[in-house]
């Protein structure tokens, strides 16, 4: 048991310093994305008039607590690495809290909403229940989960210094309807091209 969990340490230890090492190039080369399709497929699904309470789960230097803010709700960012916690909070004005994603402590039935944009790839597959369960019981009844991952045929390991899993459409379904999750939608990214030039999985659940 001790082996495994020293594994996981090192996992998210290594994956940590490769966000903080890069922190200044990451925001630079990330903050103009375009990931309001993303943004609107989380918000068109929750039910809730704004403003709503929503978690930016692994909300890096800052940029979608901005426009979640801009859209007239509350959000609260969390991330591992603390200079983009510092990033966030400075850019965005929010609340945003450090916390490992294998260590996660999040209040019970808190968030109208859960934006997991390009974070839970960074999960091994063997501890993604568990966490799906907590992302889970931290939403409110009806609450939405948005994820959008790099997509694969289900191979995991270590990749320009960061672990990632990296799941196909199926395998999701499986991981997230085994968490007592509802698909609403899922779409391929970036739009308008093959498929085989789409590599970002993205879906829609709701908490039953």
């Amino acid at each position: 048991m001790s082996n495994a969990n020293d594994q996981l340490t090192d996992i998210s230890a290594r994956t940590l310093q490769h966000y903080e090492q890069s922190a200044a190039c990451f925001r630079e080369g990330t903050w103009h994305h375009d990931v309001s399709q993303n943004i609107d497929a989380l918000l068109r699904h929750i039910t809730m008039p704004a403003p709503c309470r929503i978690l930016d789960f692994g909300c890096g230097p800052g940029r979608d607590l901005c426009t979640l803010v801009a859209h007239g709700h509350h959000p609260i960012g969390l991330d591992g690495a603390q200079q983009f916690v510092e990033m966030a909070a400075i850019a965005s004005g929010c609340e945003v809290w450090q916390q490992d994603f294998l260590d996660l402590k999040l209040p019970d039935k808190y968030f109208d909403g859960v934006f997991a944009n390009a974070s839970l790839f960074h999960i091994p597959s063997g501890e993604l229940p568990r966490v799906l369960q907590q992302l889970h019981a931290t939403l409110k009844r009806g609450g939405v989960l948005f994820s959008s991952n790099p997509r694969g045929d289900n191979q995991e390991g270590w990749r320009d210094g960061r672990y990632g899993a990296f799941h196909d459409l199926d395998a999701w379904r499986e991981f997230l309807t085994a968490a007592d999750f509802v698909e609403l939608e899922h779409y391929f990214r970036p739009a308008g091209l093959p498929r085989e030039q789409q590599p970002w999985l993205a879906s829609v659940w709701r908490k039953i």
